[in-house]
């Protein structure tokens, strides 16, 4: 048997579906080459269920993208979403505060009907 190499196959998306501010850019770029992957590495946004409004975004830093992935570079950084997740965070921009209470990364959602206090859960 040979080993047969599968090439991942991704889409490519643009800032319609997510845009980043200028203090996300910088802190991912931050982060990312911290792990020294600042060319290859990626942001990946996930809408999960939970939270108190009823889905929660979820943010990891990955090496790239996987298998029907939506990849956006946007402001310098890439972002990888997968469809489903897509369906939610369309048109969302993606800014980073370091304020003591209200600080970290925040996602600012059209989509979003309802969204609670914390800013990390929302329902569409």
């Amino acid at each position: 048997m040979s080993a047969s190499i599968t090439e991942i196959q991704y889409k490519v998306g643009n800032e319609s579906l997510i845009r980043v501010l200028d203090g996300a850019s910088a802190k991912l770029q931050s982060l990312l080459k911290k792990q020294g992957r600042l060319d290859s590495g990626a942001l990946r946004i996930a809408v999960i269920g939970g939270g108190c409004s009823g889905l929660q975004y979820k943010m990891d830093l990955v090496d790239g993208p996987a298998n029907r992935d939506i990849l956006v570079e946007s402001n310098a950084v890439r972002v990888v979403i997968d469809p489903k997740s897509a369906l939610f965070v369309t048109g969302s921009e993606l800014d980073f505060s370091d304020d003591l209470q209200q600080g970290g990364f925040k996602v600012t959602n059209p989509n979003a009907i309802v969204t609670c206090s914390c800013g990390e859960s929302f329902a569409a």
